[in-house]
């Protein structure tokens, strides 16, 4: 479990294809040790197991099923992605629950640089829109963010610049794929209606 506030990121420096998925090599000044091995990380919102560490890479195992529903299949080398450590108990919880389960990708369609703050609409697929709802709290990249506005299956975002120093959201551009995560509160509430 995260909490979709990103205070670190890392970059891409190989994804190795493997007989049961892909290996990824990740360059980052998180502070990581050996007693770390097996905890869970969250990745550009993808939450993944740290399997080693290398000579300060740090390595992680994606399956396939991960690699296809995500992002991952489009980024490139030396990509910068956004890392968060897994909750604590005591921890602060100053974004929402994020649990690094994607549920989908989303495109963005628009991208408005106010000052220093950003407008972002997002689109996904038709069949989500149940999930998106004004004022909740949605997961881009791993980024805990509230949606402004919907309509249909568009939804508008607010950047703000300590979000935009802080994470990869800064190096996005227009029709960029983006790893989604609804709100775990909003997917259960949908369930029971039906």
């Amino acid at each position: 479990m995260f909490t979709g506030i990103i205070k670190h990121t890392g970059k891409i420096l190989k994804i190795l294809k493997k007989r049961k998925g892909f290996e990824l090599h990740l360059d980052s000044k998180i502070k990581l040790s050996n007693k770390n091995i097996g905890t869970s990380i969250s990745i550009n919102g993808v939450c993944l197991t740290l399997e080693k560490i290398k000579n300060k890479r740090l390595f992680f195992f994606i399956s396939y099923k991960t690699f296809e529903i995500t992002n991952f299949k489009k980024i490139q080398i030396n990509e910068k992605v956004n890392i968060e450590r897994s909750l604590k108990y005591g921890d602060e919880i100053a974004g929402h629950f994020v649990q690094g389960h994607i549920d989908t990708v989303g495109k963005i369609t628009s991208i408005k640089k106010r000052e220093k703050t950003w407008t972002m609409d997002i689109v996904v697929d038709k069949k989500y829109s149940q999930f998106l709802v004004n004022k909740g709290s949605i997961a881009i990249n791993g980024v805990s963010l509230t949606i402004v506005k919907v309509i249909s299956n568009q939804f508008t975002l607010v950047i703000i610049p300590h979000t935009l120093k802080l994470t990869n959201i800064i190096s996005l551009k227009n029709k960029d794929t983006v790893n989604i995560e609804f709100d775990i509160v909003i997917k259960y509430l949908s369930k029971l209606k039906k």
